[in-house]
């Protein structure tokens, strides 16, 4: 059998949702038993990374085959788009690619123009959270809608990873309602809630005193996640809870702001920033509370590897975050922008063991919904069912 050739377009591969969905994606594919020999996957980059970090090493070790493309930059930069334009373009025919499947928003315009002009059959994009939204300028918002508009005409289908996107998609007039299928952002969920290293042995490495309680978060330094808001939000609750530790695990371009804020709020003696790491497993279990303050998101893949973890979660109700929190049920959802009630929740949490399980445990029994495992199924379904349609509008 002939396998299915994909080429996934991605403008970086730095450490985040999108970018560790599609290597995830492109790794399962071509190699998970259920799908071997079914396809062959291919996965085209910027060389850009950041402070975020960078997942192209990682990508590479697990045997995707990986191109970068110098011209394909973040920055909007008209000589660079249409050099990334054309090389993609020939790229695709070249290939001779039966699916393209693109992310994040440069090369998801610059992806599915180049596939529609490379007479690509089948064209995808995952909407990992829309380019616009409610912190642009209203001209900045209304030139992202247009791109968005753009990239829809040029392609056949828009994965969403929560339903919300298509209600925004839809009221910005971007694409048809029959264009959207939501598929969750899939999670290897293997190692949370089976550490390495157990607890008690990696609070002591962290310094973290035994028994105090931990509110903790996994975030990029980043405006997006608001992490100047977590920095409030941590020195509310220091104030009502002086014994507790906050950790905050990932790095970006707010570091330095975020470092600024915590020696202001006076609680860098019981404050870990330990910029990347990959042991964020084990370094969950040290938390007994876990909090995100993002101001958007699409999927936050963080929310279920704390669910899988057994943590409840304290998170802003930004867009895809209410996909995974159930309010009550497994945490509780704040309103964006309000540390301070982000932090009375906590607090409720850190004084009432009783609730702090229970919310723990429900999250355990859901995270399943979002391993990787479901999500490549539904792909690779996705996939069948828009080959199988082009065959036959041309039978």
């Amino acid at each position: 059998m002939t396998p299915v050739r994909v080429l996934h377009p991605i403008t970086r591969l730095i450490i985040g949702g999108a970018q560790e969905n599609t290597m995830l994606t492109a790794d399962w594919l071509n190699h998970a038993p259920a799908y071997r020999g079914q396809y062959a996957v291919d996965v085209v980059c910027g060389p850009q990374t950041g402070a975020e970090g960078s997942l192209i090493e990682e990508t590479r070790a697990r045997g995707v085959p990986l191109t970068i493309l110098p011209e394909l930059v973040r920055q909007i930069s008209p000589p660079q788009d249409v050099r990334a334009f054309f090389k993609l373009r020939r790229m695709m025919r070249q290939g001779r690619y039966d699916i393209v499947h693109t992310h994040s928003s440069k090369a998801g315009v610059l992806g599915r123009l180049a596939a529609r002009s490379a007479r690509v059959p089948v064209v995808v994009h995952t909407v990992h959270g829309w380019s616009f939204h409610d912190q642009m300028t209203p001209a900045q918002r209304r030139f992202y809608v247009a791109l968005e508009k753009l990239g829809a005409w040029a392609g056949d289908s828009l994965i969403v990873v929560s339903p919300q996107d298509i209600d925004k998609g839809l009221a910005q007039g971007i694409g048809r309602r029959q264009d959207y299928t939501v598929i969750r952002s899939g999670v290897e969920l293997d190692r949370f809630g089976h550490p390495q290293t157990p607890p008690q042995v990696m609070r002591a490495q962290l310094g973290v005193p035994a028994s105090a309680p931990v509110v903790g978060s996994v975030t990029r330094l980043s405006p997006q996640k608001a992490p100047l808001d977590l920095v409030r939000a941590y020195a509310q609750i220091a104030r009502l809870r002086p014994d507790a530790w906050f950790v905050i695990v990932g790095d970006g371009p707010l570091r330095g702001e975020v470092e600024r804020g915590v020696r202001d709020a006076g609680i860098a003696p019981q404050t870990l920033l330990t910029g990347l790491r990959r042991d964020v497993p084990e370094l969950m279990t040290v938390f007994d509370v876990f909090v995100l303050t993002s101001l958007w998101e699409g999927l936050p893949r963080v929310l279920p590897q704390a669910m899988a973890t057994g943590l409840p979660i304290v998170c802003t109700a930004a867009d895809g975050s209410a996909e995974a929190v159930s309010e009550g049920v497994n945490g509780f959802l704040t309103p964006r922008g309000d540390p301070e009630t982000l932090a009375a929740r906590v607090v409720d949490l850190l004084d009432d063991p009783t609730l702090r399980r229970r919310l723990g445990a429900s999250g355990r029994a859901r995270a399943p919904e979002f391993g990787v495992d479901r999500m490549v199924q539904q792909i690779d379904q996705h996939y069948q069912h828009l080959r199988a349609r082009r065959s036959n509008s041309h039978s």
